[in-house]
């Protein structure tokens, strides 16, 4: 059931609005008498004021009444978000100091420095009071006016005043105790979140051509936000929309032909993908008959024809099988679903927009669709009466919408196409598909990968690192540092493959998202294969040296999970308290994630908290051992089990980071 804590800061809220309903109900009946209102009629703007107030609070009783009775029923499925917790209690607060001012910045952030947190929206306060009053607020006397109108709460220690203005907030122990007891009994839960459905497009390749560095952060970043999506509770619909229609298969189609003119009785062996499309457009750039049999194939294909159509089934089977080995190797699941999906929308798009008047004809003879403010229309049908991407895109975000009924829509796509994106992100809100307040869209932008000398990341034959060769390159190099440390002589076949898949993949992956995805970054093995610093490399050995603990003491998962339920968490000591309270943060640092899509910061708090338990195992022995014989004489199972709840929380992470957690390295 809900803790006694939620219940207990429920009622207390009820209280403190119902002794203020009363006060404010006695101030508007003394404000109503004839002599109290304007020769006009209209109540004074004291008592207008009053109304207001009083208004406010009555909703905020009645929405807080429904939060105990929902609280008492519910069974506790998710971990509590300490820091919107925080920012609950000061939203309170503020509202109930200043009832006149509108929209206050509530503004809580951890503060391990001076506090626990800290609250500091005194200073933006004072500057609006300032602005509404034309007097000039001391921010410190804001602070006190907050911190007056404070529920209680079974959350603080204690709320001091710092500064001009700062509100510093300190954790009670007790409550951190039972938080981190709860994490270990139900395990690690994510924060409450309203479920929606949500349709993710990322990774994206063209068919006929292999995948290549340039898709690598496209697959990375939506897979890790799928795992998180996931892991929260939405109702996840990845997509990977391929580029497999358009003229470019009429040359593929026809060079095919000519390649393997028995083609449909024997699957041609194309080995070699890129060679196949550069052939072929080679041949489309300098020879006019070839390009003409080409758009000639291009007609037959998207009339369905059932040769043409089997040619172009064979190209796309053979690309993805290519590409389904790379998504395997990295752990990747999507659905496929490309431009040829959207064939038959799309002429029914263009018919409806017509229809509608919204389409126009330029000069050229191309329809047209304008979205302003943007200045460049769409282009919708060219002259020979083609279909382009523009059009692919309208007819796949009112599928997404309308069909799959997304509420939330995700493009994992480079910064190159955000003006592209917002055009089309534009005509859908024009064209009436988006509902304001129940579709979110979202343009998961990010740079490009570079090499060492800071230009795009290229072989050294000049040509875009293929995606199989950068993930060969990332094996080898891991098991040349295996083999240099001499772990193969300790280690079984199978155990060094294990770990050389882990170390290479999670390493690639979590260069990729640690660094903040709107920039660019470097490409180095050298630096993401160093176990020291922030890097997979190190996490993972952490990560294998705190679940070590437990079983060099011979505890058994039963032995934890039994101990959780009976033991006390001890935190006494600095070091443990610090660590239990960054263990703590990990549901707020999701919510986080969630709002701006930034996997950086899920990568710095997980390297926070390695750091911070290598910290308290330094200072804090969780096993002690005879010197002479080296039997273990003493256990401080409080300590185990933060280390279990630590190990817990960084296995979650890497679970949505995609990366693979090893027993031994």
């Amino acid at each position: 059931m809900a803790s006694d804590e939620d219940i207990v800061l429920y009622t207390r809220k009820v209280e403190k609005a119902e002794k203020e309903i009363v006060r404010l109900q006695q101030e508007v009946e003394s404000l109503t008498n004839p002599s109290n209102l304007l020769k006009e009629g209209y109540a004074s703007p004291e008592l207008e004021q009053l109304r207001a107030e009083n208004q406010k609070l009555q909703f905020q009783r009645a929405h807080l009444k429904r939060n105990i009775e929902a609280e008492k029923k519910r069974t506790r499925d998710c971990a509590l978000d300490v820091r919107g917790i925080i920012e609950d209690v000061f939203s309170i607060a503020i509202y109930a100091a200043f009832p006149e001012l509108p929209n206050p910045t509530i503004l809580v952030t951890p503060s391990a420095k001076f506090a626990d947190y800290q609250c500091n929206s005194a200073m933006s306060m004072a500057q609006q009071i300032g602005a509404l009053t034309g007097k000039k607020t001391n921010p410190r006397e804001v602070a006190q006016a907050i911190v007056n109108h404070l529920p209680e709460t079974v959350f603080f220690e204690k709320v001091e005043i710092a500064g001009p203005g700062f509100i510093n907030v300190f954790l009670k122990k007790d409550f951190v105790a039972k938080e981190i007891s709860f994490l270990l009994t139900n395990g690690v839960k994510p924060p409450r979140i309203q479920k929606k459905k949500v349709v993710i497009d990322f990774s994206s390749p063209n068919i006929a051509k292999e995948m290549h560095v340039g898709h690598l952060r496209s697959t990375i970043i939506g897979e890790s936000l799928s795992r998180l999506l996931e892991w929260v509770g939405h109702d996840v619909l990845r997509l990977n929309h391929l580029g497999d229609w358009g003229t470019q298969f009429g040359m593929l189609i026809a060079h095919l032909m000519d390649k393997f003119p028995n083609l449909l009785k024997e699957r041609p062996q194309l080995e070699d993908l890129q060679a196949f499309y550069k052939e072929s457009k080679a041949r489309f750039d300098e020879d006019e008959e070839f390009k003409k049999r080409a758009y000639d194939c291009v007609v037959k294909l998207q009339a369905k024809d059932p040769f043409y159509y089997q040619a172009w089934k064979i190209i796309y089977d053979i690309s993805m099988e290519v590409n389904n080995k790379l998504y395997e190797r990295l752990e990747v699941s999507l659905n496929d679903r490309g431009e040829s999906f959207y064939q038959e929308r799309m002429v029914k798009l263009i018919q409806e927009l017509g229809d509608m008047g919204e389409l126009e004809t330029d000069e050229g003879g191309r329809r047209v669709m304008s979205v302003p403010p943007f200045t460049v229309p769409l282009m919708m049908v060219k002259s020979d009466g083609g279909f382009t991407y523009d059009t692919s895109d309208i007819a796949t975000i009112r599928n997404r919408l309308q069909e799959e009924q997304g509420d939330w829509l995700i493009y994992v796509v480079d910064s190159g196409q955000s003006l592209h994106l917002e055009t089309v992100f534009a005509a859908a809100d024009k064209l009436g598909w988006v509902e304001k307040g129940k579709h979110r869209i979202d343009h998961v932008n990010f740079g490009v990968v570079l090499g060492e000398d800071k230009k795009k990341f290229k072989s050294r034959s000049g040509d875009t690192v293929r995606l199989r060769e950068l993930l060969d390159e990332g094996l080898k190099r891991v098991e040349s540092k295996l083999v240099e440390l001499g772990r193969d002589k300790e280690l079984t076949k199978d155990e060094m493959e294990k770990i050389k898949r882990s170390v290479a993949y999670g390493c690639i992956k979590y260069a990729d998202l640690s660094h903040n995805r709107t920039h660019d970054y470097v490409f180095s093995f050298e630096k993401m294969l160093d176990d020291r610093g922030n890097t997979a490399a190190y996490l993972l050995y952490a990560l294998t040296r705190i679940r070590s603990i437990a079983r060099s003491a011979s505890i058994s998962p039963a032995d934890v999970s039994k101990a959780a339920k009976e033991t006390k968490i001890d935190l006494s000591h600095p070091a443990e308290w610090k660590l239990a309270k960054c263990v703590l943060r990990f549901p707020e640092v999701i919510t986080r994630v969630l709002d701006d899509l930034l996997l950086h910061s899920l990568c710095d708090y997980i390297y926070e908290l390695t750091t911070t338990f290598t910290e308290f195992y330094d200072k804090c022995y969780c096993i002690e051992k005879d010197k002479k014989t080296g039997k273990i004489t003493k256990v401080n199972m409080s300590r185990i089990l933060l280390c279990e709840a630590s190990a817990s929380i960084i296995i979650t992470a890497f679970h949505i980071l995609g990366i693979s957690p090893l027993d031994k390295m």
